[in-house]
Protein backbone atom coordinates (compact mmCIF):
# COMPACT_ATOMS: atom_id res chain seq x y z
CA UNK A 1 0.00 0.00 0.00
CA UNK A 2 1.08 3.04 -0.67
CA UNK A 3 2.54 5.86 1.91
CA UNK A 4 0.76 8.68 0.00
CA UNK A 5 -2.68 7.72 0.77
CA UNK A 6 -1.08 8.84 4.60
CA UNK A 7 0.21 12.02 3.13
CA UNK A 8 -2.17 13.45 1.62
CA UNK A 9 -4.19 13.74 4.85
CA UNK A 10 -1.43 16.09 6.18
CA UNK A 11 -3.03 18.81 4.00
CA UNK A 12 -5.91 19.04 6.23
CA UNK A 13 -3.70 19.30 8.89
CA UNK A 14 -1.93 22.42 9.97
CA UNK A 15 1.54 20.82 12.14
CA UNK A 16 5.21 21.20 10.82
CA UNK A 17 4.85 17.95 8.52
CA UNK A 18 1.98 19.77 7.06
CA UNK A 19 3.89 22.59 6.01
CA UNK A 20 6.50 20.43 5.07
CA UNK A 21 4.71 18.85 2.20
CA UNK A 22 3.07 21.88 1.32
CA UNK A 23 6.81 23.49 0.55
CA UNK A 24 7.71 19.98 -0.81
CA UNK A 25 5.00 20.60 -3.48
CA UNK A 26 6.08 24.43 -4.06
CA UNK A 27 9.38 23.33 -4.31
CA UNK A 28 8.32 20.83 -7.34
CA UNK A 29 6.32 23.24 -8.84
CA UNK A 30 9.40 25.77 -9.09
CA UNK A 31 11.91 23.48 -10.25
CA UNK A 32 9.34 23.10 -13.34
CA UNK A 33 9.66 26.78 -13.78
CA UNK A 34 13.17 26.48 -13.94
CA UNK A 35 13.54 23.74 -15.98
CA UNK A 36 11.31 25.29 -18.62
CA UNK A 37 13.26 28.45 -18.70
CA UNK A 38 15.89 26.43 -18.43
CA UNK A 39 15.42 24.73 -22.40
CA UNK A 40 13.90 27.96 -23.75
CA UNK A 41 16.91 29.35 -23.16
CA UNK A 42 18.73 26.25 -25.12
CA UNK A 43 16.83 26.43 -27.97
CA UNK A 44 16.36 30.43 -28.39
CA UNK A 45 19.80 31.52 -27.01
CA UNK A 46 19.98 34.04 -24.36
CA UNK A 47 22.68 36.41 -23.18
CA UNK A 48 25.43 34.96 -20.29
CA UNK A 49 24.26 37.15 -17.90
CA UNK A 50 20.16 36.33 -17.84
CA UNK A 51 21.11 32.55 -18.01
CA UNK A 52 23.55 32.70 -14.82
CA UNK A 53 20.93 34.45 -12.79
CA UNK A 54 18.31 31.90 -13.76
CA UNK A 55 20.93 29.11 -12.82
CA UNK A 56 21.53 30.88 -9.25
CA UNK A 57 18.02 30.37 -8.68
CA UNK A 58 18.85 26.83 -7.71
CA UNK A 59 19.96 28.10 -4.20
CA UNK A 60 15.81 28.35 -3.92
CA UNK A 61 15.30 25.17 -4.48
CA UNK A 62 17.87 24.61 -1.85
CA UNK A 63 16.48 26.50 0.53
CA UNK A 64 13.19 24.61 0.41
CA UNK A 65 14.95 21.18 0.48
CA UNK A 66 16.74 23.06 3.98
CA UNK A 67 13.26 24.64 5.46
CA UNK A 68 11.71 20.52 5.02
CA UNK A 69 14.35 19.10 6.48
CA UNK A 70 14.06 21.22 9.16
CA UNK A 71 10.65 21.24 9.37
CA UNK A 72 9.88 17.03 9.41
CA UNK A 73 12.94 17.01 12.11
CA UNK A 74 11.55 19.66 14.22
CA UNK A 75 7.89 17.20 14.01
CA UNK A 76 9.71 14.34 15.38
CA UNK A 77 11.65 15.92 17.69
CA UNK A 78 8.31 17.65 19.45
CA UNK A 79 5.53 15.34 18.75
CA UNK A 80 7.97 11.60 18.84
CA UNK A 81 5.00 10.40 16.77
CA UNK A 82 6.72 7.33 14.75
CA UNK A 83 3.40 6.73 13.18
CA UNK A 84 3.87 9.61 10.86
CA UNK A 85 7.75 8.77 10.70
CA UNK A 86 7.13 7.22 6.56
CA UNK A 87 5.47 10.04 5.67
CA UNK A 88 7.90 12.14 6.88
CA UNK A 89 11.06 9.67 5.43
CA UNK A 90 8.93 10.13 2.56
CA UNK A 91 9.10 13.83 2.18
CA UNK A 92 12.83 13.73 2.52
CA UNK A 93 13.25 11.37 -0.05
CA UNK A 94 10.84 13.53 -2.35
CA UNK A 95 12.81 16.91 -1.74
CA UNK A 96 16.08 15.04 -2.48
CA UNK A 97 14.84 14.14 -6.26
CA UNK A 98 13.82 17.89 -6.67
CA UNK A 99 17.14 19.14 -5.71
CA UNK A 100 18.81 16.29 -8.19
CA UNK A 101 16.27 17.53 -10.87
CA UNK A 102 18.20 21.16 -10.34
CA UNK A 103 21.44 19.79 -10.24
CA UNK A 104 20.62 18.55 -13.77
CA UNK A 105 18.98 21.77 -14.65
CA UNK A 106 22.05 23.35 -14.21
CA UNK A 107 23.36 20.98 -16.71
CA UNK A 108 21.62 22.23 -19.48
CA UNK A 109 22.12 25.78 -18.44
CA UNK A 110 25.70 24.88 -18.61
CA UNK A 111 24.87 23.49 -22.21
CA UNK A 112 23.52 26.97 -23.22
CA UNK A 113 26.27 28.70 -21.65
CA UNK A 114 29.34 27.06 -23.63
CA UNK A 115 27.84 25.96 -26.53
CA UNK A 116 29.07 28.26 -29.40
CA UNK A 117 25.33 27.89 -31.01
CA UNK A 118 21.62 27.12 -29.74
CA UNK A 119 20.67 23.99 -29.41
CA UNK A 120 17.51 23.01 -31.18
CA UNK A 121 16.44 19.33 -30.43
CA UNK A 122 14.80 18.48 -33.17
CA UNK A 123 17.62 19.53 -35.36
CA UNK A 124 20.76 17.33 -33.77
CA UNK A 125 18.46 14.63 -33.62
CA UNK A 126 14.52 13.21 -34.14
CA UNK A 127 15.29 10.28 -30.93
CA UNK A 128 16.53 13.63 -28.96
CA UNK A 129 13.33 15.43 -29.75
CA UNK A 130 11.51 12.52 -28.56
CA UNK A 131 13.00 12.10 -25.12
CA UNK A 132 12.90 16.38 -24.57
CA UNK A 133 9.39 16.35 -24.89
CA UNK A 134 8.61 13.33 -23.44
CA UNK A 135 10.62 14.92 -19.66
CA UNK A 136 8.28 18.37 -20.67
CA UNK A 137 5.42 15.96 -20.49
CA UNK A 138 6.45 13.70 -17.45
CA UNK A 139 7.16 17.18 -15.27
CA UNK A 140 3.43 18.36 -15.90
CA UNK A 141 1.96 15.10 -15.32
CA UNK A 142 4.04 14.45 -12.39
CA UNK A 143 2.89 17.91 -11.22
CA UNK A 144 -0.72 17.31 -11.86
CA UNK A 145 -0.51 13.27 -10.20
CA UNK A 146 0.81 14.68 -6.94
CA UNK A 147 -1.69 17.40 -6.72
CA UNK A 148 -4.80 15.38 -7.75
CA UNK A 149 -3.55 12.03 -6.07
CA UNK A 150 -3.94 10.61 -9.75
CA UNK A 151 -2.54 7.25 -9.21
CA UNK A 152 -3.74 5.42 -12.70
CA UNK A 153 -1.55 8.66 -14.06
CA UNK A 154 1.06 7.55 -11.52
CA UNK A 155 1.16 3.79 -12.56
CA UNK A 156 1.01 4.89 -16.49
CA UNK A 157 4.15 7.13 -15.70
CA UNK A 158 5.98 4.65 -14.03
CA UNK A 159 5.23 2.01 -16.84
CA UNK A 160 5.90 3.61 -19.45
CA UNK A 161 9.16 5.16 -18.21
CA UNK A 162 11.97 2.80 -19.85
CA UNK A 163 10.17 2.62 -23.46
CA UNK A 164 9.31 5.98 -23.52
CA UNK A 165 12.31 7.91 -22.26
CA UNK A 166 15.87 5.14 -20.93
CA UNK A 167 15.93 3.22 -23.97
CA UNK A 168 15.89 6.04 -26.53
CA UNK A 169 18.26 8.33 -24.14
CA UNK A 170 20.82 5.58 -23.87
CA UNK A 171 20.71 4.45 -27.50
CA UNK A 172 22.04 8.12 -28.68
CA UNK A 173 24.42 8.25 -25.42
CA UNK A 174 26.00 5.08 -26.60
CA UNK A 175 25.68 5.83 -30.44
CA UNK A 176 27.46 9.17 -29.62
CA UNK A 177 30.24 6.92 -28.00
CA UNK A 178 30.71 4.12 -30.44
CA UNK A 179 30.95 6.70 -33.11
CA UNK A 180 27.75 5.16 -34.37
CA UNK A 181 26.36 8.92 -34.22
CA UNK A 182 27.78 11.46 -35.25
CA UNK A 183 27.08 14.94 -36.21
CA UNK A 184 30.03 16.03 -38.12
CA UNK A 185 30.86 18.60 -35.44
CA UNK A 186 32.33 17.70 -32.52
CA UNK A 187 30.91 20.02 -30.27
CA UNK A 188 27.11 19.46 -31.80
CA UNK A 189 28.02 15.50 -30.69
CA UNK A 190 29.07 16.31 -27.40
CA UNK A 191 25.94 18.49 -26.99
CA UNK A 192 24.07 15.33 -27.99
CA UNK A 193 25.28 12.95 -25.90
CA UNK A 194 25.08 15.45 -22.33
CA UNK A 195 21.50 16.72 -23.05
CA UNK A 196 19.99 13.23 -23.70
CA UNK A 197 21.69 11.97 -20.80
CA UNK A 198 20.66 14.98 -18.79
CA UNK A 199 17.35 14.72 -19.66
CA UNK A 200 17.79 10.78 -18.80
CA UNK A 201 18.51 11.81 -15.33
CA UNK A 202 15.44 14.38 -14.99
CA UNK A 203 13.43 11.64 -15.41
CA UNK A 204 14.71 9.24 -13.58
CA UNK A 205 14.28 11.64 -10.61
CA UNK A 206 10.56 12.50 -11.87
CA UNK A 207 9.96 9.03 -11.52
CA UNK A 208 10.85 8.32 -8.08
CA UNK A 209 8.77 11.38 -7.40
CA UNK A 210 5.66 9.31 -9.23
CA UNK A 211 6.40 6.06 -7.24
CA UNK A 212 5.30 7.74 -3.66
CA UNK A 213 1.42 7.57 -5.40
CA UNK A 214 1.51 3.52 -6.04
CA UNK A 215 4.44 1.87 -3.73
CA UNK A 216 4.93 1.01 -0.49
CA UNK A 217 7.98 3.41 1.53
CA UNK A 218 10.29 0.23 0.75
CA UNK A 219 10.05 0.59 -2.82
CA UNK A 220 9.65 4.44 -3.27
CA UNK A 221 12.06 4.95 -6.98
CA UNK A 222 10.85 1.50 -8.13
CA UNK A 223 9.47 -0.15 -10.57
CA UNK A 224 6.81 -2.96 -9.54
CA UNK A 225 4.95 -5.56 -11.07
CA UNK A 226 2.24 -4.92 -9.96
CA UNK A 227 2.20 -1.40 -11.39
CA UNK A 228 3.41 -3.13 -14.97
Amino acid sequence: MSVFKDIVKLWSSDDLLSQAWDDSYKMMVLSNEIFTQAIKYLREGENKDTILALKKRDTEINLFQKDVRRKVVTHFAVSQDIDDLPNGLVLLNMVIDVERVGDYTKNILDLALNHPNTIKSEDLSKDLHRVEQEVISRFSKTLEAIHTQDEEVARSLMVSYKENLTSISDAIVNGCISGEITQGDESKTVALALYARYLKRIGAHLKNITSILVNPFDAVGYVLESNS
